[in-house]
């Protein structure tokens, strides 16, 4: 398993869907994952720190793993099947470990609130490395590695793209 960090949220400059942009945490490995409105906004506000009058779903589903005395220990992105990714949500209860599945982006949406590592399979690296060029006609560069990515990093990385910020939506 790859260890992977989220390097922010754009959205696709053809259809405004959100994207999340994961990178390979101290490495160069880049991951774009397209997903759902209402998950880019849990992953935005948890990123962002925002406090809300009432709890997202992500937020109370966080709040019912840790009142049944439990942990998230990881998300892991498993596997691409017909261009669907599927991941698997690691539950930790004593010395107890569960698997749960879930879509990457719920997942995500988790591990941001408690800092779990997210995870990567070499797989699914290898596989989406082949095809995401070709996919979105985009040069998505591996060799891109920055410690404190900027909004300009994020332009050149996605040229055809510009997010207003790191991880506002």
């Amino acid at each position: 398993m790859i260890p992977m960090k989220v390097l922010g949220l754009t959205l696709d400059a053809e259809n405004n869907a959100p994207i999340l942009v994961l990178q390979q945490d101290g490495g160069s490995e880049i991951l774009p994952i397209w997903i759902g409105t209402s998950e880019a906004l849990a992953i935005s506000v948890a990123l962002n720190g925002t406090r809300l009058d009432r709890p997202l779903t992500h937020e109370t589903m966080f709040q019912v793993i840790r009142a049944l005395d439990a942990e998230v220990g990881a998300v892991d992105v498993m596997a691409l099947r017909d261009g669907t990714y599927y991941a698997e949500l690691e539950i930790v209860k004593g010395e107890k470990i569960m698997r749960v599945d879930c879509r990457p982006s719920d997942g995500i949406a988790l591990a941001v609130r408690c800092d779990a590592p997210i995870r990567v399979t070499r797989e699914v690296l290898a596989e989406t490395s082949a095809t995401r060029t070709a996919r979105r006609g985009e040069d998505l560069v591996t060799s891109f590695v920055p410690e404190d990515p900027s909004d300009q990093a994020l332009d050149r990385l996605f040229p055809s793209m510009a997010p207003v910020s790191r991880y506002k939506m």
